[in-house]
């Protein structure tokens, strides 16, 4: 048969092609961002690196998120989903109970405290608001007049933010430096194989 009358197989014949790139979703952009941030520091975050992680470009990314910005706004925002609202019946064990929960997360994600000092309140996000507004109502529960309450707030999660910022850095710091040294310790091990005796 002539190459142009090749007869084409019927599309019901023919198995579906699979994508190439997976689907992307804001929620899956935003866990990848999250896990990034995690691994490599808010520095190290920029479009393109992500959607090379993600297997695609990084306008692909933007399609879902409008910039960097906007992408650490949701990513703060997903983090602070991770937190806890717990009923413990008293206002002070729940308020420890929330602060220590924070601290967790912030040493868990050590990029959070740089971008919650950096921006304060200005990333509102539904779980930010989620547990700003829980945490008011357990002070205005307490009895705190409603100025009271977003002042106890206000300074508790300040305090909790602070201390566990250090600690987060220095614990970043750590990491850092065990990094680099085992860096020069593979160097080392690499150079003595290729020049040892």
């Amino acid at each position: 048969m002539p190459e142009d009358h090749k007869q084409i197989p019927s599309v019901w014949a023919r198995p579906p092609k699979e994508r190439q790139q997976p689907l992307l979703t804001r929620e899956s952009i935003v866990a990848e961002a999250v896990r990034l941030l995690d691994e490599e520091g808010a520095d190290n975050l920029s479009m393109r690196r992500l959607g090379s992680r993600l297997g695609a470009g990084a306008t692909s990314l933007y399609r879902h998120v409008a910039n960097k910005d906007e992408l650490l706004e949701l990513a703060l925002d997903a983090v602070y989903g991770e937190l806890p609202l717990p009923d413990t019946g008293e206002w002070r064990s729940t308020v420890t109970e929330v602060s220590r929960a924070l601290r967790a997360t912030i040493l868990r994600h050590p990029w959070l405290a740089a971008e919650l000092a950096e921006a304060g309140l200005a990333y509102l996000g539904p779980n930010v608001l989620r547990q700003s507004e829980f945490m008011l109502g357990v002070m205005e529960d307490a009895g705190f007049p409603p100025g009271e309450a977003d002042q106890a707030v206000t300074t508790v999660m300040a305090y909790v933010v602070g201390v566990s910022s250090s600690e987060a850095a220095w614990l970043s710091h750590g990491r850092a430096q065990r990094a680099e040294r085992a860096g020069v310790d593979r160097a080392a091990v690499a150079g003595g194989r290729a020049g040892g005796p």
